[in-house]
Protein backbone atom coordinates (compact mmCIF):
# COMPACT_ATOMS: atom_id res chain seq x y z
CA UNK A 1 0.00 0.00 0.00
CA UNK A 2 1.63 3.48 -0.99
CA UNK A 3 1.25 6.34 1.38
CA UNK A 4 -0.16 9.07 -0.49
CA UNK A 5 0.12 12.67 0.10
CA UNK A 6 -1.86 14.53 2.97
CA UNK A 7 -4.60 16.97 2.22
CA UNK A 8 -4.91 20.20 3.62
CA UNK A 9 -8.68 20.57 5.33
CA UNK A 10 -11.22 22.81 4.69
CA UNK A 11 -11.40 26.48 5.12
CA UNK A 12 -13.87 26.74 7.90
CA UNK A 13 -14.34 23.62 10.89
CA UNK A 14 -16.45 20.90 10.25
CA UNK A 15 -19.80 20.45 12.00
CA UNK A 16 -19.77 18.02 15.20
CA UNK A 17 -21.61 14.61 14.06
CA UNK A 18 -24.27 12.86 15.75
CA UNK A 19 -23.57 9.60 17.43
CA UNK A 20 -25.55 8.26 14.24
CA UNK A 21 -23.27 9.74 11.94
CA UNK A 22 -20.45 8.42 13.84
CA UNK A 23 -21.71 5.15 13.75
CA UNK A 24 -22.11 5.34 10.35
CA UNK A 25 -19.97 6.84 8.63
CA UNK A 26 -17.32 5.24 10.76
CA UNK A 27 -18.21 1.95 10.00
CA UNK A 28 -18.48 2.90 6.51
CA UNK A 29 -15.22 4.46 6.26
CA UNK A 30 -13.17 1.34 8.62
CA UNK A 31 -15.21 -1.20 6.27
CA UNK A 32 -13.34 0.63 3.12
CA UNK A 33 -10.27 0.74 4.51
CA UNK A 34 -10.36 -3.16 5.17
CA UNK A 35 -11.46 -4.10 1.62
CA UNK A 36 -8.77 -1.88 0.39
CA UNK A 37 -6.05 -3.10 2.30
CA UNK A 38 -5.06 -5.72 -0.18
CA UNK A 39 -1.51 -6.66 1.61
CA UNK A 40 -2.88 -6.14 5.64
CA UNK A 41 -0.42 -8.17 8.00
CA UNK A 42 2.50 -8.57 10.10
CA UNK A 43 5.02 -7.84 7.10
CA UNK A 44 2.65 -4.51 6.15
CA UNK A 45 2.95 -3.92 9.59
CA UNK A 46 6.77 -4.46 10.21
CA UNK A 47 7.17 -2.17 6.98
CA UNK A 48 4.90 0.39 8.60
CA UNK A 49 6.89 0.53 12.08
CA UNK A 50 10.15 1.01 9.66
CA UNK A 51 8.70 3.75 7.64
CA UNK A 52 6.58 5.74 10.13
CA UNK A 53 7.52 5.37 13.90
CA UNK A 54 9.99 7.46 14.94
CA UNK A 55 11.22 7.28 18.27
CA UNK A 56 14.50 7.65 19.75
CA UNK A 57 16.27 5.72 22.68
CA UNK A 58 17.31 9.00 24.21
CA UNK A 59 13.61 9.71 24.43
CA UNK A 60 12.46 5.97 26.16
CA UNK A 61 15.14 7.14 28.79
CA UNK A 62 13.87 10.53 29.40
CA UNK A 63 10.58 8.71 30.08
CA UNK A 64 11.70 6.17 32.12
CA UNK A 65 13.43 8.75 34.12
CA UNK A 66 10.40 10.54 34.37
CA UNK A 67 8.37 7.43 35.78
CA UNK A 68 11.44 7.46 38.04
CA UNK A 69 10.83 10.42 39.22
CA UNK A 70 7.32 10.97 39.58
CA UNK A 71 8.00 7.96 42.02
CA UNK A 72 9.98 9.23 44.14
CA UNK A 73 8.35 13.08 44.10
CA UNK A 74 5.21 11.16 45.23
CA UNK A 75 6.95 8.89 47.89
CA UNK A 76 8.72 11.81 49.33
CA UNK A 77 5.43 14.13 49.22
CA UNK A 78 3.89 11.83 50.95
CA UNK A 79 5.69 11.07 53.53
CA UNK A 80 7.11 14.64 53.95
CA UNK A 81 4.05 16.89 53.32
CA UNK A 82 0.54 14.83 52.53
CA UNK A 83 0.27 12.46 55.89
CA UNK A 84 2.00 15.53 57.96
CA UNK A 85 -0.88 17.90 57.15
CA UNK A 86 -3.52 14.76 57.85
CA UNK A 87 -1.67 14.50 60.92
CA UNK A 88 -1.97 18.34 61.66
CA UNK A 89 -6.05 18.38 60.43
CA UNK A 90 -6.86 15.51 62.98
CA UNK A 91 -8.55 13.23 59.81
CA UNK A 92 -10.04 9.75 60.81
CA UNK A 93 -7.74 7.03 60.55
CA UNK A 94 -8.97 5.86 57.38
CA UNK A 95 -9.64 9.26 56.11
CA UNK A 96 -5.98 10.00 56.95
CA UNK A 97 -5.15 6.91 54.90
CA UNK A 98 -6.68 7.97 51.53
CA UNK A 99 -5.90 11.14 51.65
CA UNK A 100 -1.89 11.04 50.48
CA UNK A 101 -3.05 9.40 47.31
CA UNK A 102 -6.31 11.84 46.57
CA UNK A 103 -3.86 14.73 46.80
CA UNK A 104 -1.47 13.70 44.71
CA UNK A 105 -3.26 12.55 41.89
CA UNK A 106 -5.75 16.05 42.14
CA UNK A 107 -2.21 18.10 42.22
CA UNK A 108 -1.03 16.43 39.19
CA UNK A 109 -4.20 16.15 36.73
CA UNK A 110 -4.81 19.87 37.55
CA UNK A 111 -1.83 20.95 36.73
CA UNK A 112 -1.90 18.89 33.52
CA UNK A 113 -5.14 19.38 32.38
CA UNK A 114 -4.40 23.10 32.75
CA UNK A 115 -2.16 22.95 30.42
CA UNK A 116 -3.62 20.91 28.14
CA UNK A 117 -6.23 23.98 28.02
CA UNK A 118 -3.80 26.00 27.41
CA UNK A 119 -2.82 24.48 24.52
CA UNK A 120 -5.60 24.20 22.97
CA UNK A 121 -7.92 27.26 23.92
CA UNK A 122 -4.87 29.67 24.45
CA UNK A 123 -2.16 28.75 21.41
CA UNK A 124 -3.25 28.64 17.53
CA UNK A 125 -3.97 25.11 17.35
CA UNK A 126 -7.39 24.78 16.55
CA UNK A 127 -7.45 20.80 17.32
CA UNK A 128 -11.30 21.14 20.09
CA UNK A 129 -13.01 23.52 17.60
CA UNK A 130 -11.92 21.81 14.79
CA UNK A 131 -11.00 18.06 15.48
CA UNK A 132 -10.60 17.09 11.80
CA UNK A 133 -7.72 19.00 11.98
CA UNK A 134 -5.48 17.02 13.76
CA UNK A 135 -4.29 14.89 10.52
CA UNK A 136 -3.96 18.12 8.45
CA UNK A 137 -1.20 18.49 6.59
CA UNK A 138 0.25 14.94 8.81
CA UNK A 139 3.71 13.59 7.10
CA UNK A 140 5.89 10.73 8.78
CA UNK A 141 8.50 11.84 11.04
CA UNK A 142 7.60 15.76 11.40
CA UNK A 143 8.50 17.69 14.21
CA UNK A 144 7.02 17.83 17.63
CA UNK A 145 5.79 21.44 18.58
CA UNK A 146 8.11 21.74 21.97
CA UNK A 147 5.27 22.70 23.79
CA UNK A 148 3.29 19.60 22.78
CA UNK A 149 6.02 17.17 23.37
CA UNK A 150 6.44 18.32 27.02
CA UNK A 151 2.82 17.66 27.56
CA UNK A 152 3.73 14.29 26.12
CA UNK A 153 6.67 13.68 28.37
CA UNK A 154 4.69 14.69 31.43
CA UNK A 155 1.95 12.83 30.52
CA UNK A 156 3.64 9.58 29.53
CA UNK A 157 6.10 8.99 32.21
CA UNK A 158 3.46 10.09 35.07
CA UNK A 159 1.30 7.24 33.29
CA UNK A 160 4.42 4.81 33.45
CA UNK A 161 4.54 5.59 37.25
CA UNK A 162 1.13 4.92 37.72
CA UNK A 163 1.67 1.26 36.80
CA UNK A 164 4.06 0.75 39.14
CA UNK A 165 2.17 2.67 41.96
CA UNK A 166 -0.85 0.63 41.10
CA UNK A 167 0.66 -2.37 41.83
CA UNK A 168 3.08 -1.37 44.78
CA UNK A 169 1.53 1.91 46.03
CA UNK A 170 -2.26 1.95 46.09
CA UNK A 171 -4.71 0.17 47.55
CA UNK A 172 -5.58 -2.80 45.83
CA UNK A 173 -9.48 -2.25 45.09
CA UNK A 174 -12.24 -4.71 43.22
CA UNK A 175 -11.47 -2.41 39.99
CA UNK A 176 -8.00 -2.40 39.97
CA UNK A 177 -7.08 -5.11 37.32
CA UNK A 178 -9.74 -2.69 35.30
CA UNK A 179 -7.42 0.65 36.37
CA UNK A 180 -4.12 -0.94 35.38
CA UNK A 181 -5.20 -1.94 31.86
CA UNK A 182 -6.09 1.30 31.63
CA UNK A 183 -2.89 2.76 32.71
CA UNK A 184 -1.40 0.03 30.24
CA UNK A 185 -3.89 1.03 27.10
CA UNK A 186 -3.04 4.93 27.95
CA UNK A 187 0.42 4.61 27.86
CA UNK A 188 0.49 2.59 24.89
CA UNK A 189 -1.43 5.46 22.87
CA UNK A 190 0.85 7.69 24.76
CA UNK A 191 4.11 6.23 23.15
CA UNK A 192 2.54 5.40 19.72
CA UNK A 193 0.93 8.06 19.17
CA UNK A 194 4.18 10.11 19.59
CA UNK A 195 5.95 7.72 17.56
CA UNK A 196 3.69 8.04 14.69
CA UNK A 197 3.19 11.75 14.89
CA UNK A 198 -0.63 11.70 16.48
CA UNK A 199 0.62 14.23 19.42
CA UNK A 200 -2.36 16.51 18.15
CA UNK A 201 -5.37 14.37 18.60
CA UNK A 202 -3.34 12.63 21.48
CA UNK A 203 -3.58 16.18 23.28
CA UNK A 204 -7.47 16.46 22.69
CA UNK A 205 -7.52 13.15 24.04
CA UNK A 206 -5.64 13.91 27.31
CA UNK A 207 -7.78 17.38 28.04
CA UNK A 208 -11.07 15.74 27.12
CA UNK A 209 -10.06 12.88 30.46
CA UNK A 210 -8.05 14.60 33.02
CA UNK A 211 -10.94 17.23 33.98
CA UNK A 212 -12.94 14.15 35.37
CA UNK A 213 -9.75 13.37 37.75
CA UNK A 214 -10.02 16.59 38.72
CA UNK A 215 -13.02 16.90 39.68
CA UNK A 216 -13.37 13.35 41.22
CA UNK A 217 -10.10 13.99 43.50
CA UNK A 218 -11.31 17.05 44.72
CA UNK A 219 -14.53 15.72 45.85
CA UNK A 220 -12.97 12.83 47.68
CA UNK A 221 -10.20 15.12 49.71
CA UNK A 222 -13.35 17.39 50.43
CA UNK A 223 -15.28 14.44 51.49
CA UNK A 224 -11.92 13.29 53.88
CA UNK A 225 -11.75 17.01 55.15
CA UNK A 226 -15.57 17.16 56.23
CA UNK A 227 -14.90 15.42 59.12
CA UNK A 228 -11.66 16.68 60.86
CA UNK A 229 -10.94 17.32 64.86
CA UNK A 230 -14.04 16.41 66.18
CA UNK A 231 -16.29 18.33 64.57
CA UNK A 232 -18.38 18.59 60.59
CA UNK A 233 -17.28 21.13 58.50
CA UNK A 234 -20.30 22.07 56.61
CA UNK A 235 -18.25 24.05 53.73
CA UNK A 236 -16.23 21.08 52.80
CA UNK A 237 -19.45 18.64 53.08
CA UNK A 238 -21.15 21.24 50.60
CA UNK A 239 -18.04 21.18 48.63
CA UNK A 240 -18.11 17.48 47.97
CA UNK A 241 -21.68 17.31 46.97
CA UNK A 242 -21.01 19.90 44.14
CA UNK A 243 -18.40 18.34 43.10
CA UNK A 244 -19.87 15.14 42.64
CA UNK A 245 -22.63 16.92 40.65
CA UNK A 246 -20.28 18.18 38.66
CA UNK A 247 -18.05 15.52 38.04
CA UNK A 248 -20.81 12.78 36.71
CA UNK A 249 -21.97 15.60 34.43
CA UNK A 250 -18.73 16.08 33.41
CA UNK A 251 -17.81 12.64 32.86
CA UNK A 252 -20.65 12.04 30.42
CA UNK A 253 -19.95 15.17 28.56
CA UNK A 254 -16.30 14.89 27.94
CA UNK A 255 -15.61 11.15 27.70
CA UNK A 256 -19.12 10.10 26.12
CA UNK A 257 -20.20 12.77 23.87
CA UNK A 258 -17.31 15.09 23.09
CA UNK A 259 -14.76 12.22 23.26
CA UNK A 260 -16.14 9.86 20.71
CA UNK A 261 -18.11 12.62 18.77
CA UNK A 262 -15.28 14.41 18.48
CA UNK A 263 -11.75 12.08 18.65
CA UNK A 264 -13.49 8.90 17.47
CA UNK A 265 -15.04 10.86 14.75
CA UNK A 266 -11.86 12.52 13.91
CA UNK A 267 -9.69 9.32 14.11
CA UNK A 268 -11.98 6.20 12.42
CA UNK A 269 -13.57 8.99 9.63
CA UNK A 270 -11.57 11.74 8.76
CA UNK A 271 -8.26 10.99 9.06
CA UNK A 272 -8.93 8.66 6.08
CA UNK A 273 -9.78 11.56 4.04
CA UNK A 274 -7.00 13.69 4.93
CA UNK A 275 -4.11 10.74 4.65
CA UNK A 276 -5.87 7.89 2.83
CA UNK A 277 -3.55 4.45 4.20
CA UNK A 278 -2.52 6.65 7.31
CA UNK A 279 -0.55 3.88 8.97
CA UNK A 280 -1.67 1.48 11.74
CA UNK A 281 -5.39 3.12 10.99
CA UNK A 282 -6.85 0.33 12.89
CA UNK A 283 -4.46 -0.46 15.79
CA UNK A 284 -5.09 2.88 16.92
CA UNK A 285 -8.57 3.03 16.57
CA UNK A 286 -8.69 -0.31 18.34
CA UNK A 287 -6.91 1.59 21.34
CA UNK A 288 -9.69 4.20 21.60
CA UNK A 289 -12.30 2.37 21.36
CA UNK A 290 -10.94 -0.24 24.25
CA UNK A 291 -10.51 3.43 25.88
CA UNK A 292 -14.64 4.06 24.93
CA UNK A 293 -15.33 1.27 26.51
CA UNK A 294 -14.08 1.70 29.83
CA UNK A 295 -15.34 4.70 30.12
CA UNK A 296 -18.82 3.41 29.70
CA UNK A 297 -18.21 0.31 32.39
CA UNK A 298 -16.96 3.08 34.97
CA UNK A 299 -19.99 5.49 33.84
CA UNK A 300 -22.23 2.45 34.79
CA UNK A 301 -21.15 2.71 38.06
CA UNK A 302 -21.97 6.31 38.54
CA UNK A 303 -25.95 5.26 36.93
CA UNK A 304 -25.96 2.46 39.74
CA UNK A 305 -25.30 4.46 42.67
CA UNK A 306 -27.63 7.21 41.30
CA UNK A 307 -30.39 4.84 41.01
CA UNK A 308 -29.32 3.56 44.61
CA UNK A 309 -29.59 7.38 45.67
CA UNK A 310 -33.51 8.28 44.26
CA UNK A 311 -34.93 4.92 45.41
CA UNK A 312 -33.22 5.40 49.15
CA UNK A 313 -31.28 2.19 49.02
CA UNK A 314 -28.26 4.47 50.11
CA UNK A 315 -28.02 6.27 53.63
CA UNK A 316 -24.72 6.66 54.84
CA UNK A 317 -22.14 5.62 52.24
CA UNK A 318 -18.79 3.97 52.44
CA UNK A 319 -15.81 4.16 49.76
CA UNK A 320 -16.73 0.67 48.45
CA UNK A 321 -14.14 0.87 45.55
CA UNK A 322 -11.11 1.88 47.54
CA UNK A 323 -12.09 -0.23 50.47
CA UNK A 324 -13.64 -2.92 49.65
CA UNK A 325 -10.28 -5.08 49.26
CA UNK A 326 -8.11 -4.24 51.69
CA UNK A 327 -8.73 -1.87 54.60
CA UNK A 328 -7.59 1.74 55.40
CA UNK A 329 -3.52 1.59 54.87
CA UNK A 330 -1.70 2.86 58.25
CA UNK A 331 -0.62 6.20 58.57
CA UNK A 332 3.26 5.58 59.74
CA UNK A 333 5.32 5.22 56.52
CA UNK A 334 7.29 1.62 55.84
CA UNK A 335 10.91 1.76 55.82
CA UNK A 336 11.06 1.44 52.13
CA UNK A 337 8.53 4.27 51.58
CA UNK A 338 11.00 6.24 54.18
CA UNK A 339 14.36 5.10 52.08
CA UNK A 340 12.58 6.55 48.40
CA UNK A 341 11.62 9.62 50.21
CA UNK A 342 14.87 10.29 51.84
CA UNK A 343 17.04 9.35 47.87
CA UNK A 344 14.34 11.93 46.04
CA UNK A 345 15.02 14.58 48.78
CA UNK A 346 18.51 14.24 47.71
CA UNK A 347 17.62 13.32 43.42
CA UNK A 348 15.93 16.15 43.49
CA UNK A 349 18.63 18.39 44.79
CA UNK A 350 20.76 17.38 42.50
CA UNK A 351 19.11 18.02 39.35
CA UNK A 352 -19.75 14.87 50.05
CA UNK A 353 -21.12 11.12 51.66
CA UNK A 354 -22.98 10.80 48.60
CA UNK A 355 -20.02 10.69 46.37
CA UNK A 356 -17.96 8.34 48.16
CA UNK A 357 -18.95 5.41 45.61
CA UNK A 358 -17.94 7.53 42.88
CA UNK A 359 -14.46 6.42 42.65
CA UNK A 360 -12.32 5.55 39.60
CA UNK A 361 -9.02 5.12 38.08
CA UNK A 362 -8.15 8.25 35.51
CA UNK A 363 -6.86 9.19 31.70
Amino acid sequence: MAAAEPVAGPTGPEPMPSYAQLVRRGWGSALAAARGCTDCGWGLARRGLAEHAHLAPPELLLLALGALGWTALRSAATARLFRPLAKRCRLQPRDAAKMPESAWKFLFYLGSWSYSAYLLFGTDYPFFHDPPSVFYDWTPGMAVPRDIAAAYLLQGSFYGHSIYATLYMDTWRKDSVVMLLHHVVTLILIVSSYAFRYHNVGILVLFLHDISDVQLEFTKLNIYFKSRGGSYHRLHALAADLGCLSFGFSWFWFRLYWFPLKVLYATCHCSLRAVPDIPFYFFFNALLLLLTLMNLYWFLYIVAFAAKVLTGQVRELKDLREYDVAEAQSLKPSKAEEAVAQSSVTFFAMGGARCRHLTHPGL
